[in-house]
């Protein structure tokens, strides 16, 4: 059971840290983890730095890395401007995300979500103008932190709306980690067998300890692509109650992609502790724990 994995470490994973990397930090970063063979990379926001401070620094990352090393990053975006800005530095691929609850789009990007879905065809636009791909992400997928749960219902006719036509992908985010794997493989199903053709993408967070769980039947029921972060860092820094996202680390041990194996793991594990070290933030990954245990038999513990 595999799906592909993309590290969000970069963007999602560092929201709530409130610490700016430096850019030479964070290509350090991207070029360890695609050296790695993690095949795809969140790397940075178009948020506003006074917002989210972290993300400051993300249109020099952009313009620091190579168009070999851009295709397989991508940038959060929420308004066609984002995406020109974006473009302008470099990126190719754009996640053009917003919430599916309007009391959270309004916390986290300041407008409701019709006006978001109204001003996608632009962004798309301009994605396709730049060479580049568009990804339709959908925040509070299940539930909202104002609102409680959110009917699939809503998911779904944004999913089928035309304005969203052209986006490459969609992305099912658990914000807040609540959900459960029968919701999980419901919801991505119903995507799958009612809603036009796309690339389906879970984004899972780890809050009530279902990360794994959640990502795993997420994949049974179609989803081709999934997100974590080293060590399980993260959140919604605008998502009372959410905490880190699903662990990287978690995710490949589970899934064993055939890029992956003990030695992966061993790099990966003390790259999670060098940058969290860096941040001052726990590391959350029970996979990393485990590489670390004593039980020196078993080929995936770090010797």
């Amino acid at each position: 059971m595999t799906a592909l994995l993309r590290d969000v470490t970069l963007r999602d994973g560092l929201q709530l840290t409130g610490k700016v990397l430096p850019v030479e930090y964070k290509i350090d970063v991207v070029r360890r983890l695609l050296a790695a063979g993690v095949p795809a990379l969140e790397i940075g926001s178009m948020a506003r730095p006074d917002l989210v401070a972290p993300m400051a620094n993300s249109l020099e990352l952009i313009a620091a890395l190579t168009p070999a090393e851009l295709a397989k990053c991508w940038v959060w975006v929420a308004t066609p401007r984002h995406v020109e800005k974006a473009a302008e530095a470099g990126a190719r691929n754009f996640q053009y995300c917003f919430s599916v609850s309007d009391a959270h789009n309004k916390a986290n990007i300041g407008r409701d979500t019709e006006t978001s879905v109204a001003a996608m065809p632009d962004a798309i636009r301009l994605a396709h103008e730049a060479n580049g791909s568009i990804q339709l992400c959908l925040a509070t997928s299940f539930t909202c932190p104002f609102d409680g749960p959110v009917d699939p219902e809503r998911v779904l006719a944004i999913a089928r709306d035309p304005r969203t036509e052209g986006a490459t992908d969609i992305v099912l985010a658990d914000t807040l980690g609540q959900a459960a794997p029968g919701e999980v493989r419901a919801l991505v199903g119903a995507v799958r067998d009612t809603t036009p053709p796309r690339r389906i993408v879970f984004h899972g967070h780890d809050t009530w300890g279902m990360g794994v769980a959640n990502t795993l039947a997420a994949i049974e029921a179609g989803a081709e692509m999934v997100d974590g972060a080293l060590g399980g860092l993260g959140g919604c820094p605008f998502a009372p109650g959410a905490s880190g996202n699903t662990a990287t680390e978690d995710i490949l041990f589970a899934t064993r992609p055939s890029w992956f194996g003990p030695e992966k793991l061993a790099r990966l594990v003390g790259l999670t502790e060098e940058l969290l070290g860096e941040l001052g933030e726990p590391n959350r990954s029970r996979t990393a724990e485990g590489a670390r245990s004593k039980a020196d038999a078993f080929e995936w513990v770090i010797r």
